[in-house]
């Protein structure tokens, strides 16, 4: 008898579920940040901060889309595409950070840039890593109560 080989992947995606829970924390947290970083840096900073969590945001959404999408077509792919798709976010965010150097608000603001750059993925995925743990699923799997009883 022969074992079954897993060759693609069924059901939710649960990649998308944890995207959205990271999007909306980083909305919640996103104006605090651009407020602070625009009193400190004035408008450059508040605008460079703006720019690095729409980045980061971006990141994670296309994260999800790539793996979620993938997982459907084959395991192997979807392996490679987090290896590689890695890579290829991480020059799409270099891209977009060369492509707006020259600007008059990031010159004002390239210190409030790589700040939240850095650390808004670092937090939210810190964040959401406190509550996948807690619950022991992604967000889209958290159990829910029954009524029965």
């Amino acid at each position: 008898m022969g074992q079954a080989v897993l060759t693609r992947l069924e059901g939710p995606a649960p990649e998308t579920a944890i995207a959205a829970d990271l999007i909306k924390r980083a909305a919640m947290v996103a104006p605090a940040a651009i407020v602070v970083f625009g009193m400190v840096w004035h408008l450059g900073g508040a605008i460079s901060t703006a720019f690095a969590i729409a980045l980061v945001v971006g990141n994670f959404a296309l994260a999800a889309f790539m793996m979620s999408y993938t997982a459907k077509i084959s395991v192997g792919l979807m392996m490679g595409t987090a290896l590689f798709g890695y890579m290829l976010r991480l020059g799409l965010i270099m891209l977009a950070f060369f492509l707006v150097k020259d600007t008059w608000w990031m010159k004002e603001g390239i210190v409030p840039f790589g700040i939240t750059l850095v650390v808004t993925h670092l937090a939210l995925l810190f964040w959401e890593m406190k509550f996948i743990s807690a619950s022991l699923a992604f967000p889209g799997l958290k159990p829910g109560v029954s009524k029965e009883s």
